[in-house]
């Protein structure tokens, strides 16, 4: 333990920096897919309540629902479109961010100890 002592001389932060907001540090902006994420979510769970409803007749005995809920819940495979586009969208922000910070800070020298 002694030798990561002259390693790191002084004092080290232990937070990570990061964009996700916390009460502390709140969040400065969001990333290009935050809302379609969000958005694509809310779709999901509307879909997935459709399914539910129309698939409880069936198994309850009852009579199917019209086709018109059938159609709506295909809406859950649109959520999922929805945020899988904005996860993309997110992951490339984060990349090209990540990329010219890279080339703007030079690689830290190691000290000589």
């Amino acid at each position: 333990m002694r030798a990561l002592a002259r390693i790191y001389p002084g004092p080290v932060s232990n937070e990570t920096p990061h964009r996700g907001g916390s009460p502390s540090h709140p969040r400065e902006a969001s990333l290009p897919g935050d809302r379609l994420i969000r958005s694509g979510v809310i779709v999901f769970a509307i879909g997935a309540v459709a399914t539910l409803v129309t698939v409880a007749p069936l198994f309850l005995g009852a009579d199917p629902l019209p086709s018109v809920a059938y159609f709506v819940c295909m809406l859950m495979g649109v959520g999922f479109a929805l945020a899988a586009v904005g996860l993309l969208r997110s992951i490339a922000a984060q990349r090209r961010e990540a990329a010219a910070t890279a080339r703007v800070s030079p690689p830290p020298v190691p000290p000589s100890g």
